[in-house]
């Protein structure tokens, strides 16, 4: 009988989700919700856990998958996740609806990485009128940043483009070589794999664009930065380490490379310095990043609210100012 309560008691903690951060084995536990395929912040992931930087850091964190952004908003807005390390524009959006407290504590990304690619019948940007494009649900961020391209282009979304709901990048690559989609937004792991079917062409790499985004970072309720900043300053930790050795070991960013399919010596190295270029040694969210990812919201608050009310930057100034990073980076303090 004291076996099947305590197997009762452990389940139901596990179903309690991150409203319960439970200490064993002098670590602290919690689930992380992340959205989007390989590459970019998932690489970065995928070397804090190789590395075991969490553990080191006296952290469990559950990384759990959501295939779209708008799916990882419900699970924060419903606490089934205490953090998000994917998807800022959808998490500023809970923040400016209403719909839930958040701070943005973290930007690992301050730009746009993905490509903007089309079949080859799309010649040019009018060709796009009235064609279909692939989003992976309405909402999320590949929604939010295809509609704020397309502006940029002088369409008008809601009434010359025909949106799909096709699912992640590697659904969406799917739906554009068989031909059932005519144009969507690919990352840039994907880009290979998309054109060797000979199907498209790349109409636009948004990296290119002269314009601060913040588009990949670390989200937490205020709530629990407020009751537990510890384990939140444990987090950025990881994530600061995680990105030095990403920036300075390349082997390691090969090496999930390999994991995830991605083989081919040149593609990893064009892969590699495009992320490592990317990533921010110091990820502290900037008012100019974040306004870029307001202004490509349409909730009506988005267009008044400001960028220092979603940001809390104050840990990361503290692990800045301890000189932490400098040690990470070999320089003299």
């Amino acid at each position: 009988m004291k076996k099947i309560l305590a197997l009762s008691f452990g389940l139901l903690l596990w179903i309690a989700g991150p409203r319960i951060v439970i200490a064993q084995a002098q670590l602290t536990s919690l689930v992380l919700g992340h959205s989007g395929g390989a590459g970019l912040t998932s690489d970065l992931r995928r070397i804090i856990e190789r590395e075991k930087i969490w553990e080191k850091y006296g952290l469990n964190v559950k990384a759990v998958y959501f295939n779209s952004g708008s799916v990882l908003t419900q699970a924060m807005a419903g606490g089934n996740i205490a953090a998000s390390d994917s998807d800022v524009p959808a998490m500023l959006n809970l923040s400016v609806s209403g719909v839930a407290d958040l701070k943005l504590v973290a930007v690992t990304i301050n730009r746009l990485e993905h490509i903007f690619v089309v079949r080859k019948n799309i010649v040019n940007l009018e060709d796009l009128k009235g064609k279909r494009v692939a989003v992976s649900r309405l909402g999320s961020a590949s929604d939010i940043v295809t509609r704020m391209v397309l502006r940029s282009w002088k369409f008008d979304p809601e009434k010359e483009i025909n949106f799909l709901q096709a699912g992640n990048t590697p659904t969406r690559m799917t739906a554009l070589a068989v031909g059932h989609v005519d144009a969507a937004l690919v990352s840039p792991e994907g880009l290979h794999k998309i054109m060797a079917t000979a199907c498209c062409r790349v109409l636009a790499d948004l990296a290119e664009l002269p314009l601060d985004y913040a588009r990949f970072g670390v989200t937490f309720p205020t709530s629990l930065i407020r009751t537990q900043r510890d384990t939140v300053r444990r987090i950025l930790l990881a994530y600061v380490e995680g990105i030095s050795i990403y920036k300075t070991r390349p082997t390691a960013a090969y090496a999930v490379m390999d994991e995830s399919g991605i083989k081919e010596p040149t593609v990893q190295k064009e892969l590699y310095d495009r992320t490592a270029k990317s990533l921010r040694e110091y990820p502290i969210p900037e008012p100019n990043g974040v306004q870029g990812a307001l202004d490509s919201l349409t909730h009506p608050n988005a267009k008044t609210t400001k960028p220092a009310g979603l940001m809390d930057t104050s840990i990361l100034e503290e692990i800045k100012k301890s000189g932490f990073i400098d040690k990470l980076y070999r320089r003299a303090g």
